[in-house]
């Protein structure tokens, strides 16, 4: 449970540095998404998905 909280409290961690750092270069990625066609979408999300899964391996089998 304390695993999940970490991950959870990362990911809020690095997405309120987003917001708060540059919200005018967080508007215009949302206006280039906005022009990507769906699929392009979903495989750059895939991908992000499969990257995240790695991390997640490679901190397991070194211990973390």
């Amino acid at each position: 449970m304390s695993l999940l909280l970490l991950a959870i409290g990362s990911v809020m961690i690095l997405e309120g540095l987003v917001y708060a750092l540059a919200p005018s270069l967080l508007e215009q990625m949302l206006e280039f998404l906005r022009r990507l066609p769906e699929a392009a979408i979903r495989q750059m999300g895939a991908l992000v998905v499969v990257g995240g899964l790695i991390l997640v391996w490679l901190a397991f089998q070194l211990g973390i």
